[in-house]
């Protein structure tokens, strides 16, 4: 069985993680971020990967940078992969970790490659309105995911997915992918395939306002970005002067005698206006310094008027 170095930090590259070590694979180390400051109080936290290698008594390296690090380049010289398997570890490869490993380095991308390269794949394919994505296998070369394709699996995303949903059942997916292409290049079954780089779009990393609701989308764009966007930046815009944050919300089905960037109530549903004729109907929503609320205690607390704009300057 292989001797591997495995490179990861969030909850998503966990399953590959465990994956490996119960097929039998040799992590002989395991690299992730440092531990940074986190909740209320800023006290330092691990990261998922590296409090499952603890539990799996797996050793850990916590390097800040690698590029020019050379304690860390003598640790994996010394240790000599065979390959090297990286899911979301958030640092760039440099050229001399691609070099080392017989196989190379293999990286697990949450679609299917060339669409959504970069940070946001998960996020990025259900804002843009996707109905399949998927997950690939690749080899890292000096380019953002740009390296050629191992192996790939396709994934349905549901009406009611969320990128809080999806990314879980990408991980599994994918953690048994990169079993199978390790298993194909260890015994040269698989043939790496360059991408199309004509075909490639961008997954770029999420900005705060990303998740600013833009009214001249329909209410079926809105939605889409409100599912990609969890839980950050979401879907937000202003009423009265406030911020208003979307939590839950659906297309209306029927052309809504509503404006855009306005809220009207009908049947006891609260329609908020997009482009076109179309409407969302809001089900959960919160107006800043309040709590999450369903659509009906908004309603009978703030009594909105169908000529009050949402959307305007603060």
């Amino acid at each position: 069985m292989m001797d591997l170095v495995f490179c990861g930090t969030p909850q998503v590259a966990v399953p590959t993680l465990q994956r490996l070590v119960s097929a039998g694979f040799r992590i002989q180390l395991v690299a992730t971020q440092p531990d940074r400051p986190s909740g209320r109080g800023m006290e330092l936290a691990a990261s998922p990967v590296k409090r499952d290698a603890l539990r799996m008594g797996l050793p850990i390296t916590q390097p800040e940078k690698i590029k020019n690090n050379e304690e860390f380049r003598a640790m994996l010289e010394s240790i000599q992969p065979q390959a090297i398997v990286v899911v979301g570890y958030g640092r760039i490869i440099p050229q001399w970790m691609i070099d080392l490993p017989r196989l190379g380095n293999i990286n697990l991308h949450a679609s299917l490659l060339p669409k959504y390269r970069g940070a946001a794949p998960i996020q990025w394919a259900i804002a843009s309105g996707e109905s399949v994505t998927g997950v690939t296998t690749m080899r890292i070369d000096a380019g953002l995911d740009t390296g050629d394709i191992l192996e790939q699996r396709e994934e349905p995303i549901d009406d009611n997915d969320t990128a809080l949903t999806l990314a879980p059942r990408l991980a599994h997916i994918g953690a048994e992918l990169v079993i199978t292409s390790l298993a194909g290049l260890s015994k040269g079954t698989i043939t790496p395939c360059p991408q199309n780089n004509d075909k490639a779009t961008l997954a770029s990393i999420l900005k705060k306002e990303d998740g600013q609701i833009d009214f001249s989308r329909t209410a079926k764009e809105v939605w889409n970005r409100l599912r990609g966007f969890q839980p950050w930046p979401g879907a937000f815009s202003t009423f009265r002067g406030k911020m208003l944050h979307l939590h839950e919300a659906v297309p209306s089905p029927e052309v809504a005698a509503v404006a855009a960037a306005h809220f009207a109530i009908e049947n006891g549903r609260l329609l908020l206006g997009c482009a076109h004729g179309t409407a969302l109907e809001v089900r959960e929503l919160q107006m800043e310094g309040k709590k999450r609320m369903c659509a009906l205690d908004f309603i009978n607390g703030y009594r909105p008027k169908g000529d009050e704009p949402v959307g305007a300057s603060i």
